[in-house]
Parts: C-alpha cells; structure tokens; sequence
C-alpha cells in the first residue's frame, strides 16, 4: 500500500468527483482511478459507490475515512519529528496561514511576541484557507492562523482541534469611487446586479462571506460574480481597477481607504465582523510549539 493512495482517497471522499480529485491531485484521471481501485483491491472492500452523483463512500469508505485521515497525519507528523530529530537543539515551529494574514498580520503578532520571548526556526506555509486546513489536519504544520466566524464551519473539528483569538477583523464591502467620491458600485443603489469580485471556492474569507449574507435577515443585494480568485490582495487590485465590489479585511484596506483607492459600499451593516484565530490539535505537540501556546495563554 503506497501514502499517496491514503492522500488519492481523502480527496475524493471529499470532492465527491473523479475528475475533481484528479485535478487536484495534479494527474490524469484514468491514472487516479487506477491508484483508487489498487487501494481497494489492497483492503478487499469497494470504498466508493460509483452510481451516485457525487460519488458517495460506502459504508467501508466510511469507516475507513477517519482512519486514513489519522494514519496519514500521524505519519506526516512522526516524519516531522524524525527529521527534528537529526537537527540542531533550536526547535523549529511550523505555522500555515491564508494568504491575507501572512502579509498583514503575522509579521507585526510575531515580533510583538518575540519581544517577550526568543524562538528557533520559524516555517510558514501561506496558502489558501483549504491548504492551510490540509496541512494542519495531515501534521504538516503545528498552527493555523485564518479569519474566523462563528456561524460559518470550517474542516477542523472542535474534538480534535481548538482555538484561541488573537485580534478581532472586519470583512468590509469596497469598490473603486465614482468621480463624485461616491462608491462606483454601491450595494444601496438599487442597480439590478452589482457585478461582484469573490473568493473561489478554497478560500476561507469566501465561506464567511457567502454563509453571512445567506443567513442575513434583511436580504442580499443582488449580486453577479464577475471576477474569482482565492487570493484578498488579487480582489483588492481588480477592485482598485473599478472591476466591481469586493469584501475585504479592514487589515488589508487601511491604505487604500486613507488615500481614496477605494471607498465603503455600504454602510456598517454590510461589514462582517469576524476573529483573527490561532488553530492547534489538541493532543500534545513539541516541547517548543507548546512553549509558545503557554506564551499566547499569558499574552492575551
């Protein structure tokens, strides 16, 4: 039995599409499906009921699910700790964090803490929410620092994993001015449908945006995507172009504000308040992450 077919399987319980998976497995899908039949020919059980549209695990795949999902983890962690182990005595921390908060907040949090206390190596991972949820949940990092709400869920189960709020954000809905000053698309226009610059699919901040306007009470403005991208900063340039509006954090705009690149459009009652927080497993880590955890316990 080979690791990959582990990773092969977990994408595809979770897209729930041959093609899909493959894709993200970076290979063809006649190649992916082989890999999927040689893992079940190894267990001597069908995983997947290929009938149902999406494909569905079977009550096999079900219980094997979690299991591959520890194994894997597991493996990648005593990886981890085995390459540690041969390194110098300076313990390395390992942080994956979407790609917002590694240009506007880590930087300024980590030196903050480091005037309290020195680490060792420091890696980070900035990715999209999904790949920075992979890499926690395989063992490839220790923390995960992304953009929280509480009605909006995340792959990270509260048994297995928790939390601690580092800062408070805010989502705020933004588009290029009008000659006037005004917003060029403002969500109180009564335009028919605001061409609209959104996350794609593997991007936390798309989550929140999306579960929070669909559970809003007073409605949603009328909206049509125009513009799709996983990354803040690539909104925030085709929103300064005048290609639509956008939610961003309020860490990422506070320039752009100041000199009138790009303007509220809407009022409060748009914006979306959400948590800066910092995600570990539960179980015990190295001797340095769990220093560090200690330390945030203290500092906030």
């Amino acid at each position: 039995m080979e690791l990959n077919w582990l990773e092969d399987f977990l994408a595809l319980a979770e897209s729930g599409n041959f093609s899909r998976a493959a894709e993200r497995r970076h290979m063809t899908q006649p190649a992916f499906s082989r890999r999927i039949r040689a893992l079940e020919d190894w267990i001597g059980a069908a995983l997947f009921d290929r009938g149902s549209q999406p494909v569905a695990l079977t009550e096999a795949g079900r219980r094997f699910q979690p299991e591959a999902r520890e194994t894997l983890r597991r493996l990648n962690q005593a990886r981890d700790e085995a390459r540690q182990a041969g390194r110098e005595a300076d313990a390395r921390l390992a942080f994956a964090a979407t790609h917002a908060l590694s240009l506007t907040f880590f930087p300024d949090w980590l030196r903050k803490l480091e005037k309290r206390q020195r680490f060792g190596a420091i890696r980070l991972l900035s990715d999209s929410m999904r790949a920075c949820e992979d890499a926690l949940l395989q063992g490839q990092a220790e923390f995960l620092l992304c953009h929280g709400h509480a009605i909006v869920a995340n792959r990270l189960p509260a048994e297995r994993f928790h939390y601690q709020v580092l800062a408070e954000d805010r989502l705020v809905p933004v588009s290029a001015p009008a000659a006037d000053g005004r917003p060029r698309f403002a969500i109180d226009s009564g335009a028919e449908a605001l061409p609209q610059l959104t996350y794609s699919d593997e991007s936390g901040m798309g989550r929140i945006v999306a579960g929070v306007l669909a559970a809003r009470e007073a409605g949603t403005p009328k909206l049509r995507a125009v513009f799709i991208s996983p990354l803040a900063t690539m909104l925030q340039a085709m929103a300064r172009d005048g290609r639509g509006l956008a939610w961003l954090p309020m860490s990422l705009l506070d320039e752009d504000l100041a000199h009138g690149a790009l303007v509220a459009a809407g009022d409060a009652d748009w914006s979306i308040p959400v948590e800066i927080r910092l995600y570990r497993p539960r179980e015990r880590l190295s001797a340095a992450a769990e220093g560090f955890w200690s330390l945030l316990e203290t500092a906030n």
